[in-house]
C-alpha cells in the first residue's frame, strides 16, 4: 500500500490563474500599447536618457504644452571652442521647452567643446553630418574666438547659404551676426550685435545699419546683442517658430517678458 497522500490527483480543470499574474499582465499590455502609441520599441520605452533617445523624447515634447509631433520645428546650434556658454543654454533650453528639436553641433573634430568660460559641453553630432538635411532655423552663439571658428568652418558655412537661399530662419547673437553672418554676406537690411565698435561698424558695413536693440528681426534673419540679452532672444525664436503665444507661455513660467521688436 501506499502512503496515504501519494497518489497523483486526477486531472481537471485548471487552477484559475493568481489574481496577481493577471494584473501583471494587464499592466504588460498596456505598456506594449503605450509603447506602440509613441512609435518606440521596448527599448526605447525604457532608456534613461542616453543621447540616441534624445530626438526622440524631444518629438514627444519635453514641455507641458509643447507642439505636437508633427509641428516639431528642427534647429541646428553648432559649437566651436570658446562659444559662449549662457547663450548656448538659453538658446537650446528655451527652445527645448517650445518641443523643438534642438541639435548641438560642434565644428570641432570632437563632439566635446570647451566653451569660453571653460565649461564643456558634448555635442550631439558633428556639424559634417548635419550637411543634406533640412532645418527650420540655424541659430549661432557668440563669444571669442568662437564666432570666428564658426565663420572658419566650411561645412557651417555652406549651410548657412543653403539656409538663406531657401529663406529659412538664421540667427546669431553676440559676435556672431558681425563675424559670421556679416563675414558671409547673410545680413538683410538691419541687424544688431556686441556693441563693441569693431562689430557695430562691420555690421553697418554689411547692410542698411547697426541698431541698438537687444533683438532685431529683419525677415528671416534674427540677431541680439550678448549674454545678457539671449533669454529673450531665445524667446524671439519661439514666437517666430511656434507664434506669439507660446512665447508669452513660456516667458512667464521663465519669470520674464518677450521684447517687443
Amino acid at each position: 500500500l501506499k502512503p496515504r497522500g501519494s497518489r497523483r490527483p486526477a486531472a481537471g480543470p485548471r487552477a484559475p490563474m493568481p489574481r496577481t499574474t493577471g494584473r501583471w499582465l494587464l499592466f504588460a499590455a498596456a505598456l506594449w500599447g503605450l509603447a506602440a502609441l509613441l512609435q518606440c520599441t521596448w527599448r526605447d520605452a525604457f532608456a534613461g536618457g542616453r543621447p540616441e533617445h534624445l530626438a526622440r523624447r524631444r518629438a514627444v515634447s519635453l514641455a507641458a504644452g509643447g507642439a505636437p509631433a508633427a509641428a516639431v520645428r528642427r534647429v541646428l546650434v553648432p559649437i566651436a571652442q570658446d562659444s559662449e556658454e549662457i547663450e548656448t543654454a538659453c538658446i537650446t533650453d528655451v527652445l527645448v521647452r517650445a518641443g523643438a528639436e534642438v541639435t548641438v553641433a560642434s565644428v570641432e573634430p570632437e563632439l566635446q567643446v570647451r566653451m569660453s568660460r571653460g565649461l564643456k559641453i558634448v555635442a550631439d553630432t558633428l556639424i559634417g553630418d548635419c550637411a543634406g538635411q533640412e532645418w527650420d532655423a540655424i541659430v549661432l552663439p557668440g563669444g571669442m574666438p568662437g564666432a570666428e571658428r564658426l565663420a572658419d568652418c566650411g561645412a557651417l558655412t555652406a549651410l548657412l547659404k543653403e539656409q538663406g537661399e531657401a529663406r529659412r530662419l538664421i540667427a546669431a547673437v553676440c559676435a556672431s551676426p558681425a563675424v559670421v553672418l556679416a563675414e558671409h554676406g547673410l545680413l538683410d537690411e538691419r541687424a544688431t550685435c556686441y556693441p563693441a565698435d569693431k562689430f557695430k561698424k562691420f555690421v553697418a558695413a554689411n547692410c542698411q545699419g547697426w541698431w541698438d536693440s537687444p533683438v532685431v528681426v529683419d525677415r528671416k534673419v534674427i540677431t541680439s546683442q550678448g549674454p545678457g540679452t539671449s533669454l529673450q532672444f531665445a524667446l524671439k525664436l519661439v514666437e517666430v517658430l511656434y507664434g506669439k503665444a507660446k512665447a508669452e507661455e513660456l516667458a512667464g513660467q521663465l519669470l520674464t517678458k518677450t521684447v517687443l521688436t
